[in-house]
């Protein structure tokens, strides 16, 4: 992939962050009051401030080296949203039957792993790519299946059943998983607080998602 590097950003910086979501919509209000809504973006992009994780002298130093290999905004790398990381429900271990990823149809061996909020009758679908390694569970018709029957691409978050495993005409494929997303700097300057620089100050670190799909 050209300009991501998979490393993630450290995790004892992101538990601190701040942020999340982010949509757009564009309202515009009539003579009569009423309003007109239209969204602009099919997928909401995630952003952050990881300066509010930054504690220590050590953080701005692991901050800083960071920052400068991924040479600012050029460089996108592997963030870790600790409070939406995973197929299941925050305080729920992932399991192989959280989410509807697909219907067999006897031909089909590649199915997307997707995420999705909300009920399914309107669901937002989420595009999951960068799957945690061997953090894949997959089941088929409530049956879990052998890690040996299928790959994944870690990198797209595709799977790829073998051709003596493909999912059977109206089978339903369900996946379990941990996931990270990719990201990038949203700046290609930090400012250091170098009054209180030894109490660990970059109030500034902006993080900006990367949609791949």
């Amino acid at each position: 992939m050209d300009f991501f590097h998979n490393i993630r950003f450290p995790i004892a910086i992101a538990l601190g962050a701040s942020g999340g979501p982010v949509r757009q919509t564009k309202v515009t209000t009539l003579n009569s009051g009423k309003e007109q809504r239209l969204s602009r973006w099919a997928h909401s992009r995630r952003q952050f401030n990881a300066g509010t994780g930054v504690k220590t002298i050590d953080d701005i130093a692991t901050v800083i080296a960071f920052f400068e290999e991924r040479r600012g905004r050029l460089y996108s790398f592997l963030w870790k949203d600790l409070l939406d990381y995973k197929s299941s429900a925050f305080s729920i271990v992932p399991n192989a039957m959280d989410q509807v990823i697909g219907e067999g149809d006897g031909l089909n061996v590649e199915f997307q792993l997707v995420k999705h909020y909300g009920a399914l009758e309107d669901s937002y679908l989420r595009a999951i790519t960068k799957p945690i390694e061997n953090s894949v569970l997959l089941a088929i018709d409530g049956q879990i299946v052998d890690p040996s029957y299928f790959s994944v691409d870690y990198l797209t978050g595709k799977i790829l059943f073998s051709d003596a495993h493909i999912p059977a005409e109206g089978s339903i494929i369900t996946a379990g998983f941990e996931f990270d997303i990719m990201a990038r700097f949203d700046t290609d300057a930090l400012f250091v607080d170098q009054v209180s620089f030894k109490a660990g100050a970059i109030p500034d670190i902006p993080i900006l998602e990367v949609l791949e799909q």
